[in-house]
């Protein structure tokens, strides 16, 4: 049985080979690298399930990495791990694609089950359970073949993304809680850092509604968390 391959990517040799062991014990193919630069040759040569990519590196930062990944279309989930409590830093990752973070110190095991609820979620249902498309005004998400389209027209999410929006599309009407959203998207048993559903429902109302529009699929409800609905009909004044 083939292996799951985690790319882990940070330039300190002790938390490296603490990463690779845990990895490893828990029964992943593991393979390490230190810069930068080297995540795209690695991702030729061992094509990883998943990236575990630290945000201060040499020569290229996990940032411009994770940016860079993105701009070429490629959509391996990328867990960012980042020394600085800083907000800021953690939105920049996310902002530029990856699927989640975590701040250093962390419990291995806990990374690991971040690790394993990313890959559970991406898994695609089988042929025999094939879901039928969901089609809310202008928004048609196809789920066996993880397809969104507007107006007819083919738009590209990244993996979270498409997990939201499928997500709050078989909750429509329902308000979700940020945890909810946490619980059924990221698959977090335990109090998750909020941030994460906020910085990915900016990105996913920007892509189906329209970057600056007034949001008409995907309403805030204040201090609860989020809705989808299908926007109201404009009446005509013939």
């Amino acid at each position: 049985m083939t292996k799951t391959k985690i790319l882990v990517v940070d330039d300190e040799p002790s938390i490296s080979m603490l990463l690779e062991f845990n990895l490893k014990l828990a029964g992943y193919e593991v393979q390490c690298v230190f810069d930068g630069e080297a995540v795209f040759s690695a991702i030729q040569s061992f094509r990883p399930d998943l990236i575990v990519l630290d945000l201060m590196l040499p020569s290229m930062n996990g940032i411009e990495v994770c940016r860079k990944l993105r701009s070429r279309n490629n959509l391996v989930p990328i867990i960012m791990l980042t020394a600085m409590q800083d907000l800021s830093d953690k939105i920049a990752g996310l902002d530029n694609g990856a699927d989640d973070y975590m701040t250093k110190p962390f419990s291995p095991q806990e990374l690991i089950s971040r690790i394993q609820a990313i890959l559970r979620r991406l898994k695609t249902l089988p042929a025999s359970a094939e879901e039928a498309p969901i089609e809310i005004g202008k928004i048609r998400v196809l789920p066996t073949q993880r397809e969104v389209q507007i107006d007819g027209n083919a738009i590209e999410l990244t993996p979270k993304e498409f997990e939201l929006l499928l997500f709050l599309c078989r909750n429509r009407g329902k308000v979700l809680s940020r945890q909810q959203l946490l619980h059924g998207v990221w698959d977090y048993h335990f109090l998750g850092d909020t941030r994460i559903v906020d910085v990915h429902i900016s990105h996913l109302r920007d892509k189906i509604e329209g970057n600056g529009r007034a949001p008409e699929y995907i309403t805030t409800i204040r201090n609860v968390g989020y809705k989808l609905t299908e926007p109201a009909k404009k009446q005509s004044f013939a």
